[in-house]
């Protein structure tokens, strides 16, 4: 009876020291903090890592994450500044911050939280009227968060952000929603033909408008050129025909130049006699050779007054 009764005290202190090492000591994991009581009063937070709580006089209260948490906040119906419904669904991102006070800020911070941005919500929205509620999300957002923050901190928690997942209004708003737009689209749709009708009635009045100037130019080049042309040609004989007169007279200057034209003029005389002879079918003779000799005198007359002026 003796070696049992003595295995049966050393199994019961065995026993009784197992209770009080995993009471005594305490592994608390990263991004974790615990709140330990003493006699029922708050005493300290235990930080990550190997922690010594006294057994029966000490005990873990409350035991948080320190890491973000997402919380979903349950789908509403909110009415805005224009009486129209809306089903509006959102989530929460939150962090604990003060252990201490998420213990014995609230009894339960996560429905606070969930209930007060819920009510911030509706309070948001009832401001707006239907469209800016889809226009302005960030602004909701960003309301919501400042007023749950500054909430939140006699929780010891930190509302990080607020995001709206869902707005959806009343089957009959939404389908009016989408006619406006569609009419909206068909409108842009109109004015931009339009608009590039306009453009293109423009530029084909702009590209006649440069060719006929373009032509305009050209026949003015070409009409510049003609006059030029003809000026040049003009200069060119009189050139031409001064420089033969004046080779003219100086081959009448010159000894046996005056017989020369006077032969050269009888025989151009005697020519047009016999061509007008020619042409017509009455013959004229001139009455006496008195008139030929003067015909011939006239004519050397004229061609010595030629022949001095221009020298």
């Amino acid at each position: 009876m003796e070696p049992s009764f003595s295995t049966s005290v050393a199994l019961v202190l065995f026993v009784v020291a197992a209770i009080f090492i995993f009471q005594t000591f305490k592994i608390v994991p990263q991004q974790h903090a615990w709140v330990v009581e003493r006699l029922g009063k708050y005493d300290r937070t235990l930080a990550p890592g190997l922690e010594f709580v006294w057994p029966f006089l000490e005990r873990v209260a409350y035991k948080h994450s320190l890491k973000e948490v997402p919380l979903d906040v349950p789908s509403q119906v909110c009415i805005t500044r224009d009486n129209t419904q809306l089903q509006v669904d959102g989530i929460i991102y939150f962090q604990v911050t003060d252990p201490m006070r998420a213990s014995y800020g609230s009894s339960n911070y996560i429905s606070a939280i969930t209930q007060l941005a819920q009510t911030l919500l509706r309070s948001v929205i009832g401001k707006m009227e239907l469209d800016r509620t889809f226009e302005e999300r960030d602004h909701i957002n960003l309301a919501v968060v400042a007023a749950l923050d500054e909430a939140a901190q006699n929780w010891g928690v930190k509302v990080l952000r607020y995001e709206i997942k869902d707005l959806t209004p009343p089957a009959a708003i939404l389908h009016s929603m989408q006619a406006q737009i569609t009419a909206e689209r068909e409108k842009r749709a109109l004015i931009a033909a339009s608009e590039g009708r306009k453009q293109e009635q423009i530029n084909i009045a702009t590209g006649e408008r440069e060719a006929f100037i373009a032509r305009s130019e050209g026949q003015r080049q070409a009409e510049i050129n003609k006059a030029q042309g003809e000026a040049a040609a003009i200069v060119a004989v009189a050139e031409a025909t001064a420089d033969a007169i004046r080779k003219v007279a100086e081959a009448i200057r010159q000894p046996g130049g005056e017989q020369a034209v006077q032969l050269k003029v009888a025989q151009q005389a005697v020519d047009a006699f016999a061509q007008l002879a020619q042409k017509n079918n009455t013959m004229i003779v001139p009455s006496s050779l008195a008139e030929v000799s003067g015909l011939i005198a006239s004519a050397m007359a004229l061609s010595r007054s030629s022949a001095v002026r221009p020298g």
